[in-house]
């Protein structure tokens, strides 16, 4: 693919290795000289030193032939510019930071994919691992629900029973749902006969989010 990034601080800078790990075509442009240069000598990529919310600027970085752009600096103000001038252009793929939640729905109709201020979904996964050390991982979704990693105890009451004997139990309430399981390094995907065991990582959705009554089917303990 080839792929803008704007900005190369804090997020952009691991961005920017993410994308260009994967052998990606990647065009750099970042208004600070100091971070272009840096990034110019310790990444594989174009970089274009010049501000990204001026038109010539895009168009410098072969925006036309884009798949995507990806705009990661800390000005709200900034990244949405940059995603009105990108769609102008047709960029196919936006995708951008927000800082504030406020403008979430401003990016959303812009149709960019969003992340919603990641230094707060940074502190967040931070707590939760202190609160919840048996969650491996964690995914917010709309409405309250989440999806999150598990690793299931001696202690769970599912345990040693198929999902539908859990289900039978009503161990796995309504809106919970086993939708993957790691066994020895390997994928199980879950069907009504399949054992859960100690053990096991599962990766389960949760309509109410990580409850305590949840979190006990599976390690006894919340």
């Amino acid at each position: 693919m080839y792929i803008i990034v704007v900005g190369a601080g804090t997020i952009g800078s691991q961005v920017i290795e993410l994308v260009t790990r994967e052998q990606n075509e990647v065009v750099v442009i970042e208004e600070n000289p100091e971070r272009a240069n840096a990034v110019s000598r310790d990444y594989d990529c174009l970089v274009v030193n010049a501000d990204a919310t001026e038109k010539e600027t895009l168009e410098q970085a072969s925006a036309d032939g884009a798949d995507a752009i990806i705009a990661t600096t800390e000005e709200d103000a900034v990244n949405i510019m940059v995603l009105l001038l990108a769609r102008d252009i047709g960029i196919p793929s936006l995708v951008s930071v927000v800082q504030n939640p406020d403008h979430m729905n401003l990016f959303r109709q812009l149709g960019a994919n969003v992340l919603e201020n990641p230094q707060r979904l940074i502190a967040e996964y931070l707590v939760r691992a202190v609160q919840r050390p048996s969650i491996k991982d964690f995914m917010s979704l709309g409405g309250g629900a989440e999806v999150f990693e598990i690793t299931v105890t001696d202690e769970g009451p599912v345990a040693g029973k198929t999902l539908s004997e859990a289900g039978e139990a009503g161990l796995l309430p309504d809106g919970v749902l086993v939708i993957a399981i790691e066994r020895d390094g390997n994928i199980v995907t879950p069907r009504g006969d399949t054992e859960i065991r100690a053990g096991d990582l599962a990766t389960v959705f949760s309509r109410d989010g990580v409850t305590d009554p949840v979190m006990r089917q599976f390690t006894g303990s919340s």
